[in-house]
């Protein structure tokens, strides 16, 4: 399998870190939408990040689908996110809120990256990043009770841990400052970030001019 994408992409990590966590083979393929949208363009046609090409050439796309199939190609006792019951539904929430709160500091991110400086405007920004600092919190107490343990209460490593390490570490990469306000978030995301899984598929440098830059978006 090829995994289409780069790793500061949070979709395509939290698909990467997956497929490390349950021995998935597969080759990273990297591939931009702003460096190389044609080849993008190839596997999807949103020109979105990721696509997963499995082996037989077909091509999934949007990481909460390529997740879900992955967890169908492993079996419900491996699968990242429990097949049923509380534990799902408890998996899937912390997942979905950690990802609306990078959508939201993306949101605000890019209004500043993108627009002249005479059309940004500042409440869309601060509704945004008031949006997102709701679901950090949220994530900052549920893992200062779960202690060493899962966010999810889990009794494993599930979806919702990898989601959540991958979306807090992209966060602080451009919002460095609420490091402070988050403390057991970031041991959590820091105590992930240290399983080989992650280590496999490593958040490269940001800085222009480094090895391994990309260029945000993606």
């Amino acid at each position: 399998m090829k995994l289409i994408g780069h790793y500061l992409s949070p979709f395509t990590r939290r698909v990467g870190v997956s497929l490390h966590a349950l021995g998935v083979p597969f080759e990273l393929q990297f591939t931009s939408t702003v460096q190389t949208p044609e080849k993008v363009r190839m596997h999807n046609p949103l020109v979105r990040i990721p696509a997963l090409v499995l082996d037989d050439g077909e091509a999934l796309v949007e990481s909460y689908a390529i997740l879900d199939e992955i967890d169908q190609m492993v079996g419900p006792d491996r699968a990242l996110v429990p097949p049923s019951g509380r534990q799902r539904r408890r998996v899937m929430q912390v997942t979905a809120i950690a990802l609306a709160s990078m959508d939201k500091q993306q949101w605000a991110f890019y209004e500043r990256r993108f627009r002249p400086e005479e059309k940004v405007h500042q409440p869309w920004i601060d509704h945004n990043e008031s949006q997102s600092l709701g679901g950090l919190r949220r994530l900052e107490e549920l893992t200062a009770h779960a202690g060493s343990g899962w966010v999810a209460g889990t009794p494993r490593l599930s979806q919702a841990d990898i989601t959540t390490a991958v979306v807090v570490s992209f966060i602080m990469l451009i919002r460095p400052e609420l490091k402070q306000q988050l403390p057991h978030l970031c041991r959590f995301t820091d105590r992930c970030e240290a399983l080989p899984a992650f280590k496999s598929a490593p958040m490269p440098p940001s800085q222009p001019g480094r090895p391994g830059y990309v260029q945000l978006p993606g």
